[in-house]
């Protein structure tokens, strides 16, 4: 990582809330394709490209309402024009949220790749000018960037820029990957039972469990089981699967594309976890990057958990 980017409170509104099987915030995906998008528009203009990206939430708001008077939840959907025939039209359902983000993208390129020709101070700002008048006129998980409070491109970080800069995304969680705590419990699920799969080691995670407790007297209650690990752990897609052959370019009639070549594909699901920036020692550990190997394409996070005890990670918070 030569450099990183900051978005700064970045705010989107009506922003896709489905991925896949889950629902509540974008998918990884989307954020990895608006860098890739930002970075071509940056690479036609001035030959720089951009890397990875890292996912810091502040606040959401997802567009649902309670059904009746249940705790249910249904999506508040829109309504569509009616028909020539002047009928309801179908519509597939939509799930919506406003977001409320900030972006740390990593940059393929240092101080000297930066455009002009004046001072470094001048550089900076007409790189960080460009970038203020570009990232409104693009589209975030198919919802409008409506305002963006900073931006700040940074070579290096020291321990006290670093500091600062992980204060400065306070109040907010970073999503990071934690499919080593997936891999772990599946392994001791397997031990007790021997046919389990790795989706009911997820919806371990994911789900409320209670289980019936008799005391001396026969009374019998009901206790919520605790998750196989603690921390604000969500299902979350990283990618897809290809699951038929590759087709040449035009091969497939119903495709969108008819000039690249195209391949059936299932999502793939792991363990994500939304942690406190005062937490992070090492930038890198939150960027999310794309890796390709057949068949899978992945949005690939190498976080390690720090090994801190709370008293000491309270501490530095607090310090």
């Amino acid at each position: 990582m030569k450099s990183t980017l900051l978005l700064r409170h970045l705010k989107v509104e009506n922003a896709n809330a489905i991925s896949g099987l889950t629902y509540g915030f974008p998918a990884i995906s989307h954020f990895l394709g608006f860098t890739h998008a930002l970075s071509r528009r940056l690479e036609q203009a001035y030959g720089l490209t951009l890397g990875g990206c890292a996912v810091i939430a502040h606040s959401t708001e997802l567009q649902s309402q309670p059904l009746g008077n249940r705790r249910e939840q249904v999506f508040a959907l829109t309504r569509n024009p009616l028909t020539k025939e002047g009928k309801t039209a179908p519509f597939n359902e939509e799930g919506r949220v406003h977001l409320d983000i900030s972006l740390l993208i990593e940059c393929d390129f240092n101080a000297d790749g930066l455009p002009g020709v004046g001072a470094l101070d001048q550089s900076v700002q007409i790189l960080q000018t460009w970038f203020e008048r570009t990232v409104p006129t693009l589209r975030l998980a198919g919802g409008t960037i409506t305002a963006l409070e900073q931006v700040q491109w940074r070579e290096c970080y020291d321990e006290t820029e670093l500091r600062r800069l992980r204060m400065r995304l306070l109040p907010g969680f970073a999503l990071v990957c934690r499919h080593d705590l997936l891999t772990e419990h599946h392994q001791q699920s397997i031990k007790m039972e021997p046919e389990s799969e790795l989706l009911d080691s997820l919806l371990d995670f994911v789900t409320l469990r209670h289980q019936a407790q008799q005391d001396d007297t026969g009374a019998v209650s009901w206790q919520q089981l605790a998750k196989p690990a603690p921390g604000y752990l969500v299902p979350l897609a990283v990618g897809y699967q290809g699951i038929s052959p590759l087709y040449e370019p035009g091969s497939i009639p119903s495709s969108r594309d008819q000039e690249t070549p195209f391949l059936f594909v299932e999502s793939i699901y792991s363990l994500g976890q939304w942690v406190s920036p005062h937490r992070i020692q090492d930038l890198d550990s939150l960027l999310w990057r794309y890796r390709h190997q057949e068949p899978y394409y992945l949005c690939e996070n190498l976080y390690v958990a720090p090994s801190l005890s709370v008293e000491e990670d309270d501490e530095e918070f607090i310090s």
